[in-house]
């Protein structure tokens, strides 16, 4: 019995060591030297400050910026905390919500977009995603905002679509997913513009 006992001893030792201390270590390492930025945490700095992360989400309700889509955290865009609405299709809350964003879509974008319709807001403008704090918008989404952004920041819709264009990223392998728009980093392009 004690000598079962010192094994289970030795084992969880030494397994909370290699497991628990070295391992990670080693790949922390490993990726320091490899992809340091991503090791990181892909964090973006604006004037040697760090204004967040190309991997995460955070609210823009100014209208002068492009608007993530939105959130399903408590607080809204909390990293530390992600999470999904888990609301079906059939689920009234959804629906609710979704007439709410459309609805405050409709008053945001439709004056700088004549003959906006319900029809033309893309589906992550008005839906959370899976994490609840991605940081990509579709194309469509950044194009729906295009001219409220162009109009607040006195630049030329032509300009900001190139902006959107440069920010934009394409499928994985070029098949795998949907392009998006990185808001961080587009919205940090655009202060940098305007500057």
């Amino acid at each position: 019995m004690i000598r079962l006992l010192i094994r289970s001893t030795i084992a969880v030792v030494v397994l909370t060591l290699v497991l628990g201390l070295a391992y990670p270590l080693l790949f922390t390492g490993f990726a320091q030297l490899v992809v340091p930025g991503r090791a990181d945490g892909s964090l973006i700095e604006r004037d040697g400050v760090v204004v967040g992360s190309r991997l995460a989400a955070q609210a823009f309700t100014r209208p002068e910026y492009f608007h993530p889509r939105p959130t399903a955290t408590d607080p809204e865009y909390n990293a530390a905390g992600t999470t999904f609405a888990n609301l079906g299709p059939t689920n009234p809350d959804l629906a609710t919500a979704v007439e709410e964003r459309v609805q405050a879509i409709l008053e945001l974008e439709g004056p700088h977009n004549p003959g906006l319709g319900v029809g033309d807001i893309p589906v992550d403008a008005v839906t959370t995603s899976g994490s609840g704090i991605d940081p990509h918008i579709s194309p469509a989404n950044a194009r729906l905002q295009t001219p409220r952004v162009a109009s607040e920041r006195d630049l030329s819709v032509e300009r900001v679509e190139e902006l959107i264009d440069d920010h934009t990223d394409g499928r994985w392998l070029g098949i795998f997913g949907e392009p998006g728009v990185n808001v961080l980093q587009l919205n940090v392009a655009l202060d940098e513009e305007t500057r």
